[in-house]
């Protein structure tokens, strides 16, 4: 799986009252959350990112309350990936979740700027920033990993999964 966009640069600490403010949580529609996503932070942002664009954060990203709503809002904005110094544990799990890849890499969100095209490869874990020509390593997603991420997230993962148990389960008694 590999991505290219245009960097959204944002501190330290962002929280998710600030991904998405806790003014919008009457809703879980998808579509509602990306329009006010990181609007506390960055007005322009939910008007202005394009499909593909990736965000960049300093350490703690995705800090405060386990809300999935913050990476749903990320995801739903048309967001390919989200890289940062560290994330909090917790918005790790739920951008996992729900299918939204994430990366830490110290190097590359310190010496990534707004504006740069970051180029990424899920599978090799690598981050290409093409205005510098360097190339940053982060960890990369055990297997399993990257096919929950693939389906768009663990429920969808599940119901593959069942859907395989269940034709399997099906040509197995066919057979007998």
């Amino acid at each position: 799986m590999q991505f290219e966009g245009k960097v959204w640069k944002y501190g330290d600490n962002v929280d998710t009252d600030v991904i998405i403010p806790a003014r919008y949580l009457v809703t879980s529609d998808p579509q509602t959350l990306a329009q006010h996503c990181m609007e506390d932070i960055d007005e322009t942002f939910a008007k202005q990112v394009q499909e593909g664009d990736i965000i960049v954060g300093g350490r703690n990203f995705g800090c405060g309350s386990s809300r999935e709503h913050a990476p749903i809002s990320i995801k739903a904005a048309g967001v390919s990936c989200v890289i940062a110094e560290s994330f909090a544990r917790i918005f790790f799990r739920n951008a996992i979740n729900i299918g939204l890849p994430i990366l830490e890499s110290p190097e590359a969100a310190r010496e990534a700027q707004k504006g740069d095209v970051l180029r990424v490869d899920l599978l090799a874990g690598t981050i290409a920033n093409q205005r510098t020509g360097k190339t940053y390593q982060a960890v990369p997603y055990p297997p399993f990993v990257l096919e929950i991420i693939k389906a768009g997230g663990l429920v969808e993962y599940a119901r593959r999964q069942i859907g395989a148990a269940d034709t399997i389960e099906s040509i197995n008694s066919i057979s007998n």
